[in-house]
């Protein structure tokens, strides 16, 4: 008899300490709809209707959750309805999710069963930058200069 209850409160604080150990968690109900742009460096767990932008560290969206314009967050899991942009760095899709709009990620992961109308779209990667020839006095080469000694090359005279 006290071992389900001493278990049910272990849970719960555990759920608790994770909420709440990276920082703040903000939870907004089935109740309430809010029309109007939100932006938190909170995590958020959407289970109401939100009118407006999202923009977030962390997004959990619950199964009866309406996001009615553009979502941006680090980390998303979608489980409700979405009309708009998303753009995230990992990106999760359940099942019962139905989005309509572009997907921009970096990391995508979908469940069958989901419904996705729109474009993906990976998140472009920052370009790496080509490694440079060393000069023998200790300068730099660069690939204009190394194009141009391989053309003068080409065009020199076979002895």
């Amino acid at each position: 008899m006290f071992r389900k209850s001493t278990e049910q409160s272990r849970q719960s604080r555990a759920a608790t300490e994770t909420m709440t150990s990276g920082g703040a968690f903000s939870i907004l109900g089935a109740d309430v709809v809010i029309t109007g742009n939100i932006a938190a460096s909170a995590d958020l767990h959407i289970d109401g209707r939100i009118d407006g932008d999202i923009t977030c560290a962390a997004l959990v969206q619950g199964e009866g959750g309406v996001i009615v314009g553009a979502v941006t967050a680090d980390s998303a899991r979608l489980a409700g309805k979405v009309r708009g942009s998303i753009s995230a760095g990992t990106l999760v899709i359940i099942k019962t999710a139905h989005i309509e709009g572009d997907v921009h990620y970096d990391q995508l992961t979908i469940e069958q069963g989901a419904q996705v109308d729109g474009r993906f779209c990976q998140r472009a990667a920052a370009p790496v930058a080509a490694p440079k020839a060393a000069k023998a006095d200790g300068g730099v080469l660069d690939r204009n200069t190394l194009d141009r000694g391989m053309m003068m090359l080409e065009d020199a005279p076979k002895a």
